[in-house]
């Protein structure tokens, strides 16, 4: 166990510890990118959306032709020992399923009979501290030049990787991937913008990741009547809003209050962001605490 990880892990089957677990060097998510990962968000240990998350598993891998190599009853299964053996009531539960190993490096997809690789952590869900959400984080703009499949969570996310190392060496929590002249996302993240006390989200694509947040504050704004409307959001539009948004599961709503160096509206957090995190919490205080 680290301090990151829980043991045991889930390794194809087996219930054991990280050290003691161990993959094929010929597995092809290791050679090739060529596996899936899907991530849960726990709450005094209940997992949220445990259902809408196995959704997504199963149409991303539906969506690289990989075969599931659990029914959803039986990722549950292993979801719900996990949780139980971890020692956080708050907890991210990663899931990644790759193609397997085969006897021998070929790009074409290996015979049926071989297995895939199933494996599955625990790890502590770390919020932003408030100290941080006081005063917002600083971001950057990318090109993005990831592939056409956005909205696949595979497991191969170098561009992904590369764009927030260019934000980290530049001092940055976070890259915003443009496309286009269109805002698609962060590279970890969603990314939403307020204009006019107008809250814009970027639609999902096949360019963008559709993220359970998202999802949240989505129904969250229409819940207490946020005017919203979810359409592209072009660069200049972006560089002219009054607040800029980060989410995820660990950022939740995260005010980014400089862009490329410039402030975003008063380089302070705004009141809209500040409004929908408290409507979050409260969400995730009577919802997502139980289940």
């Amino acid at each position: 166990m680290t301090p990151f990880v829980a043991d045991p892990v889930y390794l194809n089957g087996q219930f054991l510890p990280l050290n003691e677990a161990g993959v094929s060097p010929l597995d092809r998510g290791f050679l090739y990118g060529d596996g899936v990962y899907e991530v849960i968000p726990v709450y005094s240990r209940k997992a949220f959306r445990i259902d809408e998350h196995l959704k997504r598993l199963q149409a991303t891998l539906d969506g690289i032709k990989l075969r599931n190599p659990l029914a959803a009853h039986e990722w549950k299964s292993v979801i719900f020992k996990l949780i139980e053996a971890a020692p956080w009531d708050d907890q991210s539960i990663y899931l990644q399923v790759t193609r397997g190993a085969d006897d021998k490096r070929d790009h074409a997809f290996p015979p049926l009979s071989v297995p895939q690789t199933a494996f599955a952590f625990a790890s502590p869900l770390v919020t932003t501290s408030a100290e941080v959400r006081a005063k917002g984080v600083a971001a950057i703009t990318v090109p993005d030049l990831r592939w056409s499949r956005c909205d696949l969570k595979v497991v191969s996310l170098l561009a992904n990787v590369l764009a927030r190392q260019e934000a980290v060496e530049q001092g940055c929590a976070e890259a915003l991937l443009i496309r286009d002249g269109y805002l698609k996302e962060g590279a970890a993240s969603n990314i939403f913008i307020v204009k006019d006390g107008l809250l814009l989200a970027p639609p999902k694509t096949h360019l963008m990741l559709p993220g359970i947040t998202y999802d949240v504050i989505l129904e969250l704004a229409e819940h207490h009547g946020q005017p919203l409307e979810v359409r592209e959001i072009t660069e200049t539009e972006l560089r002219a809003a009054d607040e800029v948004w980060m989410t995820s599961s660990t950022k939740e709503i995260l005010a980014i209050t400089t862009l490329d160096g410039q402030a975003v509206g008063t380089g302070e957090p705004g009141p809209y962001g500040e409004k929908m995190w408290q409507w979050y919490q409260d969400f995730k205080n009577t919802v997502m605490r139980n289940g």
